[in-house]
């Protein structure tokens, strides 16, 4: 039946249109975004899972540059580690050559007091963002540092961070009090009184440590026992620097990691709610050419009513 009153085939065409037009606006809002989940009414579960994700991303950022942050610290601590063993070695040698027959013990003493004041510059300068790791003041006390690792998640949804932790107690090369004096029987391998273990496994103790060493009036025995501590500061110290180097290599090794594990995440997310380009635009031809015949359906629709006037002609 024909009715000038309800035009089920133009009814019909207009619904096809408006269908198509609003598949229309969901491609082309994915194209303009680039995503095919955008919101929580596009996929709530992808939607949620992909927020998450992106947060955590987010604290993986701060990870990276927490670890950067630890192992400029490591670095310099290294760096002055390494230097002041090398300013130690040269006093090891002030000390061989102070046991020759006829030197002038109080020239050399006055090379090995240039050479401690070396120390103490080079530990006072190795600092890094407020922290020094070689020495040890009330303000600045040794004690175990923490160098932020990872983000955790677990499959609960609580969240953890990993630490990187180290004892500046091992690296710690000069220790002064309030006062600025050298603390003698602290943990400055440099400042305390230096102690060795002889031939015999017996524990030497010596009155004097690195930086208060002073030879003028030494005989070849004291001589003999001083180069015997000073070779065994240069051991803990090369222990120390081992140490530093173990963290540091650590440090890097989880920063690739943090690393490699953000950009799994971005493609994981990526692979939840990025729109497929190359779908969307081959869907959007189609729409266009559906739209353009169903305008045209709704147009010979809609001239029905105008071919019934012709009959009353």
């Amino acid at each position: 039946m024909t009715s000038i009153i309800t035009n089920s085939s133009a009814m019909g065409a207009l619904a096809t249109l408006r269908s198509i037009n609003s598949s229309m606006e969901t491609t082309q809002e994915r194209i303009s975004s680039g995503l095919r989940v955008g919101t929580a009414a596009d996929n709530a579960a992808y939607w949620s899972i992909a927020t998450t994700m992106r947060s955590d991303n987010k604290a993986l950022s701060a990870v990276q540059d927490a670890l950067g942050l630890g192992a400029a610290k490591t670095d310099v601590a290294s760096s002055a580690m390494e230097n002041s063993k090398d300013v130690v070695d040269e006093i090891k040698k002030k000390l061989v050559t102070a046991s020759e027959p006829g030197v002038d013990k109080s020239k050399i003493q006055k090379e090995i007091k240039e050479l401690q004041n070396q120390l103490v510059s080079i530990a006072k300068s190795a600092s890094f963002s407020g922290e020094n790791w070689v020495y040890t003041d009330p303000n600045n006390a040794a004690g175990t540092k923490s160098v932020v690792g990872s983000f955790n998640r677990d499959a609960k949804g609580n969240v953890s961070l990993t630490t990187l932790q180290y004892d500046t107690n091992k690296s710690s090369l000069i220790e002064v009090n309030a006062s600025g004096a050298n603390v003698t029987n602290g943990t400055g391998l440099l400042s305390s009184n230096i102690s060795y273990t002889d031939t015999t496994g017996a524990t030497v103790s010596l009155t004097f440590s690195v930086l208060s060493l002073d030879i003028t009036s030494m005989t070849n025995g004291a001589l003999s026992q001083a180069l015997s501590g000073v070779d065994s500061v240069l051991t803990q110290m090369t222990d120390a620097a081992a140490d530093l180097g173990a963290l540091n290599s650590r440090i890097d090794l989880q920063k690739g990691f943090v690393e490699n594990l953000s950009d799994s995440i971005e493609k994981g997310v990526g692979r939840l709610v990025d729109a497929d380009m190359n779908e969307e635009s081959t869907r959007l031809k189609a729409l266009q050419t559906q739209q353009q015949l169903g305008i045209q359906a709704l147009s010979i629709a809609n001239s029905n009513s105008q071919n019934i006037l012709s009959l009353f002609r």
